[in-house]
């Protein structure tokens, strides 16, 4: 049996990375994938980066990964930009669209957001026909024989695992910018890798304190734009964009 932990959307949050990395090294888990949005909303993305490349055996590319190499008008954008390097920027366009292995004789597919782009959102809450969508195969990932018995995707920033028409749906939730609870997130799967004889498997959500107040102490000490909104996210798990 072994164990692999995946990460998703850092966005910038050294501190919360920096836990969650200590909480797998502690549980002695030695492969880690990430699901993408390295950079942005926070002040890091340069650090995350680094860090990720240093730790991670798999990484994917999320929807800030690829919109911020791209020219852009907004502010604050080009402000994240900054911090980046052009090596920093050609690694994250090449990063892959997804990534699939056999677990326990289990087909698994892992991505950022979906199956049909970096950008197409489903929420856990979506109609089934959304959340069973997540199973098709398409140009970006491929088309493979066996459709995956198990999907993993990040984007949107809540954790949860759903169980529909006999195939299994979780998003391993965010580590810098969750928006379910205040912890940072990530999760777990055991099983026998690349075994395509069923067996015994399990996926465990993971959450991790981590120090907010550095965090926001460090994004006020680099002069972050669209501050209040982040502090806002950090300190009580509400999207910027809902209104009490």
């Amino acid at each position: 049996m072994e164990r692999i932990a995946i990460i998703s959307d850092i966005h910038g949050n050294i501190p919360a990375l920096k836990a969650v990395l200590q909480d797998i090294q502690e549980k002695h888990i030695q492969r880690i994938i990430c699901l993408g949005d390295l950079v942005g909303k926070g002040p890091d993305s340069d650090l995350v980066i680094d860090l990720i490349r240093e730790e991670c055996e798999i990484v994917i590319k999320g929807n800030w990964d690829d919109f911020i190499t791209k020219d852009t008008e907004f502010e604050t954008l080009k402000w994240h930009q900054k911090k980046l390097t052009n090596d920093h920027c050609l690694y994250l366009e090449s990063l892959p669209f997804s990534h699939e292995f056999y677990m326990s004789g289990k087909f698994i597919r892992l991505f950022h957001a979906s199956p049909h782009s970096v950008y197409t959102r489903i929420q856990p809450w979506d109609s089934i026909e959304k959340r069973v969508s997540m199973f098709e195969d398409t140009e970006h990932t491929g088309f493979n024989k066996n459709t995956p018995d198990i999907v993993g995707y990040g984007d949107v920033h809540q954790a949860f695992i759903q169980h529909l028409y006999g195939k299994t749906l979780f998003n391993v939730g965010s580590v810098g910018n969750p928006l379910d609870l205040t912890t940072a997130s990530y999760t777990i799967l055991e099983g026998d890798y690349q075994s395509q004889v069923e067996s015994s498997m399990s996926i465990q959500c993971v959450r991790v304190p981590y120090d907010i107040e550095l965090a926001i102490h460090i994004a006020k000490d680099k002069e972050m734009p669209d501050l209040l909104p982040y502090i806002q996210e950090l300190t009580t798990a509400k999207y910027r964009g809902i209104k009490e």
